[in-house]
This record gives structure tokens, sequence and C-alpha cells, in this order.
């Protein structure tokens, strides 16, 4: 090898240090403060002191919010909740499931379930109504499925 390849080598390699270095430095962020700064004022309370003085704080939560009832959702089939951005199935009879209504693709919403598929309009994926798992590409991932509460009045809730 001669010297002017070693320098060469030698010269790329402690730019491409230079460039991590600054890369790590960049993504590593001003997320530690040290001791010697001073803390920013907050305008809000923390959420953990404003917990602790309010008078709900030792209450039991309350219900959430219901999403659908379950005379609502088909069996075999399922209820697409667009504001929600979730959708809800009974694959059988009593047996609900709830997954997120953004297709892993590219971000789209499905907008219908037929056929015992929950499927997206804009590349055609097909998910299944049992578990969310992918029936028909492009999407490679299923939906992510969301925990849910069936309440003795048939009211469906988030969990």
């Amino acid at each position: 090898m001669t010297e002017s390849q070693t320098a060469r080598r030698t010269v790329l390699a402690a730019g491409a240090a230079a460039l991590a270095g600054g890369t790590l430095a960049a993504c590593g962020g001003g997320a530690e403060k040290s001791a010697t700064e001073p803390a920013a004022p907050s305008a809000q309370p923390s959420a953990a002191a404003s917990a602790a003085s309010s008078p709900e704080a030792s209450a039991p939560p309350k219900s959430a919010k219901a999403l659908v009832a379950a005379s609502k959702v088909p069996v075999g089939g399922g209820t697409v909740l667009k504001e929600e951005k979730l959708v809800v199935t009974q694959p059988t009879a009593g047996s609900f499931r709830c997954f997120s209504a953004v297709c892993p693709h590219q971000g789209c919403l499905v907008n219908k379930v037929a056929d015992g598929t929950i499927d997206c309009p804009c590349h055609g994926s097909r998910f299944q109504v049992g578990d969310g798992a992918v029936t028909h590409g492009p999407a490679t991932r299923g939906l992510e499925e969301k925990k849910i509460t069936v309440a003795p009045n048939g009211e469906i809730s988030l969990a």
C-alpha cells in the first residue's frame, strides 16, 4: 500500500468518525440538564401535583366512553368507527375484538368489513376479522389490536 492510499484512508476514517460523533451529539438532545442549570419555570403544575390536589384523585376511574353497542356489530363482520380510527368486529356470536382502523401499509383508514375481512380502500389490503392478521397485501403487518370491554348492557368501550 502506498503512502497516499494510507493517508486517504486515514482522512476518510477521521471524517466518518467526526460525522458520526456530530450525529450522535445531535440525537442526544437537551433532555438532560446539568445540576448547575436552573430548571425552566413551568406555567402549569405537574400532572402528579394536579392529580394529588384534585378531589377526583382518590375516586375510582370513570367508565370509558362507549364506542358502539354490541347489537350494532354484525356476527362475522364488524363496524368501522372512523372518528375513533377503530374497527370493532364480532368474529363469532358474543366474541368481540377491536383493532386500529389505520392500515399499516401506508396509513389509510380501513373503510368496510365484509366477507370476514376488514378492507383498506387505498391499495387493497385485507385483514381477518378474528385477529387482524393480513389476508391480502400489500400490507405486511396486521392491524394493531386494542383492548375492549363489553358492559352487561352491551356497550363496548376501550379497556
